[in-house]
């Protein structure tokens, strides 16, 4: 009787120490290939857009972009809406507060000129939203490992700039009916030369706010 009242002791036991079962089944950790795909669902589905026809350029950091939107989804709302609801390539150059917001739009005709001239920057509090509504203007993504900051960080202008290796910086051309993000990790030049004649544009930017998250 006292073996069997020892043998039962010990079950209870190992009973005690076993996991609890988990309510409703095992549940399973999102993959990064499960995220990566949730990301491009949700852009290619436009419900951020506010009825603007442009797409975000395929050098946008899309996790980046999904993840601000939705810590901030009003500015990005009223920022998107205000390109939805205005004629980008007649309204006149200038700058236009977005109403309800503290936004600011700049509409800005001016042209490309040669690398060498152009300089680079980031920001750490804002997000440029760049838009090029007519022309070509070509932008630089830099290196990080190559690039070293020229200056201190500027925090009336929340800009910081550095010197950059050419031949380590990404090039990509900006055309009509897709816009540019840069957050904070993208440290870029605008306005570059292209290839073409005619280095007029006209491109519209916005910033918006950068949530830590």
């Amino acid at each position: 009787m006292k073996h069997i009242q020892w043998l039962c002791t010990v079950a209870c036991l190992v009973l005690l120490c076993l996991p609890a079962p988990v309510q409703g089944g095992k549940k399973e950790k999102t993959t990064s290939k499960e995220k990566s795909v949730s990301v491009r669902k949700w852009v290619r589905s436009g419900v951020w857009n506010e009825g603007l026809k442009a797409k975000p350029h395929q050098s946008t950091r899309m996790a980046e972009f999904k993840t601000q939107y939705e810590a901030n989804t009003a500015q990005w709302k009223a920022a998107f809406r205000w390109f939805a609801t205005h004629d980008l390539t007649a309204i006149a150059k200038g700058r236009y507060p977005i109403e309800g917001t503290s936004m600011v739009v700049s509409v800005e005709d001016s042209f490309n000129e040669p690398l060498a001239k152009r300089g680079s920057e980031a920001h750490r509090k804002h997000i440029d939203l760049q838009y090029v509504v007519k022309g070509t203007e070509r932008f630089g993504l830099l290196d990080h490992a190559s690039s070293t900051p020229n200056c201190a960080y500027n925090e009336e202008r929340d800009a910081i700039y550095y010197d950059f290796d050419p031949a380590k910086t990404t090039f990509i051309d900006s055309v009509p009916g897709e816009f540019f993000l840069f957050f904070p990790d993208d440290w870029h030049i605008a306005k570059i030369a292209t290839d073409k004649e005619d280095q007029s544009i006209r491109v519209i930017v916005i910033k918006l706010d950068y949530i830590p998250v």
